[in-house]
């Protein structure tokens, strides 16, 4: 049964609640695992791509020689140690880091989405031969003989469960054409910028 008395005491309950300017413990935990989290991201990262990274030396130190340690244990404790050192950087230094680190993520995705495209070419090739022709015509400083026998023998590779050697040299001919095709599209768009 509830007390017919309780709140009529002449006070409301938040009145004597204090109120805290700070970031609540909680909170404070959930940045010091976010600011972990990006120091082991930048370990993962290889040690040209964290040495382009603008942050403090210390902190750069601590995590190149992160990379080295093989002990568990003593890797474990680096990795903290770097944790810590993230801890000590300002909002926007942590922002840029982050930004960068994003960027790699999403040029690392167009990249492999861009392998994967190359993948698909090459298969239709070997299973169509209109698309060769089509590949001709598109580009005609191609050597079409020189594609046609790579082809084939591609085709006999498989056949003869036999070490892939033309099937790899028929995706480096199509990655030379769409790397050249980019270069094309790139230097077209710097002569448009400076059109206007």
């Amino acid at each position: 049964m509830p007390n017919p008395n309780r709140g009529s005491c002449g006070f409301q309950s938040s009145e004597f609640e204090q109120e805290y300017e700070r970031p609540s413990k909680s909170e404070l935990k959930r940045q010091m695992t976010a600011l972990q989290k990006l120091g082991e991201e930048l370990i993962a990262e290889p040690r040209d791509r964290v040495k382009r990274v603008p942050m403090p030396e210390d902190v750069r130190d601590a995590i190149l020689e992160c990379q080295l340690i093989k002990d568990h244990e003593g890797r474990r404790r680096q990795t903290q140690y770097v944790g810590k050192k993230m801890r000590s950087l300002e909002p926007d230094e942590i922002a840029v880091i982050q930004k960068m680190l994003d960027s790699w993520k999403g040029a690392s995705k167009s990249e492999t989405a861009a392998l994967h495209a190359i993948e698909r070419k090459r298969d239709k090739l070997l299973t169509d031969d209109k698309a060769l022709t089509q590949l001709l015509a598109d580009n005609p400083e191609l050597d079409g003989q020189h594609l046609r026998t790579l082809i084939r023998n591609a085709r006999k590779e498989q056949a003869e469960n036999k070490p892939p050697k033309a099937y790899r040299e028929i995706f480096q001919i199509l990655k030379q054409l769409q790397a050249a095709a980019a270069a094309t599209s790139t230097t077209d768009e710097e002569d448009d910028v400076e059109e206007d």
